[in-house]
């Protein structure tokens, strides 16, 4: 099942031709710079730009095509926006119960007692927004979004107006939710720290149009887009927790490619995760090495090379089927002789544990 998108808008000279398949389950990011047109295509979606042509199908449900266009109050979306837009005269019962009263009974598979336990906002019922933090609206803007019981999740750069420690508290709360609910979810963010804890599929967008799609390691790794440039440049890895090591406080994630040891982190045997890391802390070597304070070593295959400047090489590698980046020195490839095709051992000096 999917949500296929052909849409396509004119406003002076900005247009928006967009045609896409996403995948109907995770949390799929669109990602670009201001003005590409994110937020105009998440309006589409819900329906609420009159003069998009085109059509819109979600699963196998028709919302809009040539013949049918389902009007925005009737589209099981959820819009969540950048400021919370919470209804001042409303407590936060009463925020969440407005989306909850425009679904029928019959058709509710989310109570209101849900959504507050699943945002942990219990003890906000009674206040009014006037008397909550930034982190705390935006949970109750959410939880209301959620009591609509929509099909589809859209989400408009929701924690741009928040401090780094409000949107580390959300941000694990937003990727249990899809995880709990299996509900697609569409993710405006100008922030990769946001995209590679949460999405699971990316949409690059550049001047109204699609520049690639797909899997989000896949494109983080790709050495034709921008995504793959500049000092951050990472690889994130679905791994699972696979065991512990007390004697020397290490936890043990398998992924397709092999095993890390990680610093103890406490997640149960099982728990799946993704892993973060930065291409500057991968080196290469020609053989193993031994008698080197690097656990993670890995067999690896050079797939891509392309400068970065005048003195490093970023090298996309397959480690079994997955890719990882490093960036090395111009020197260092040539020295070696690193060239596609080439085996290599791949030394990960350094992993963090995004979610």
């Amino acid at each position: 099942m999917t949500i296929d998108v052909r849409f396509r808008l004119r406003r002076g000279d900005f247009t928006l031709d967009i045609d896409l398949s996403l995948p109907e389950k995770g949390i799929t990011a669109l990602f670009g710079p201001s003005g590409c047109g994110k937020t105009t295509l998440l309006r589409a979606i819900a329906g609420l730009e009159g003069k998009c042509e085109g059509s819109l199908r979600i699963g196998n449900v028709p919302w809009q095509d040539e013949r049918h266009f389902l009007p925005p109050h009737k589209r099981a979306v959820g819009y969540v926006f950048q400021e919370a837009g919470l209804f001042p005269h409303l407590s936060v019962r009463g925020n969440i119960a407005y989306g909850l009263n425009r679904v029928a009974k019959s058709e509710r598979r989310i109570s209101l007692e849900r959504a507050v336990d699943l945002l942990d906002i219990g003890h906000l019922l009674e206040r009014r927004p006037q008397h909550l933090s930034g982190g705390e609206a935006q949970r109750v803007a959410i939880a209301r979004a959620l009591a609509a019981n929509p099909s589809l999740l859209l989400m408009d750069e929701p924690l741009a107006a928040l401090d780094a420690a409000r949107k580390r508290e959300i941000l694990p709360l937003l990727a249990a939710l899809q995880r709990e609910l299996s509900l697609p979810v569409l993710y405006v963010s100008h922030a990769r720290d946001e995209i590679a804890q949460l999405a699971d599929h990316l949409v690059l967008m550049e001047d109204g149009r699609v520049r690639a799609s797909g899997a989000l390691n896949s494109l983080f790794t790709r050495l034709d887009l921008g995504l793959s440039q500049g000092p951050e440049t990472e690889s994130v890895i679905e791994a699972t927790v696979t065991g512990h090591d007390p004697e020397y406080a290490l936890t043990y994630m398998d992924f397709p490619g092999g095993r890390f040891a990680v610093a103890h982190n406490g997640l149960p045997p099982g728990q799946k995760t993704r892993l973060q890391i930065l291409a500057r802390d991968v080196s290469l070597t020609l053989k193993r090495q031994h008698g080197t304070s690097i656990l993670n070593i890995f067999p690896a295959t050079v797939e891509e090379m392309r400068p970065d400047g005048p003195a490093q090489v970023t090298v996309r590698l397959l480690i079994g089927p997955v890719p990882v980046l490093a960036r090395i020195t111009r020197k260092s490839a040539v020295e070696l002789g690193i060239e596609p095709g080439m085996s290599v051992h791949a030394q990960i000096k350094s992993v963090a544990l995004l979610s």
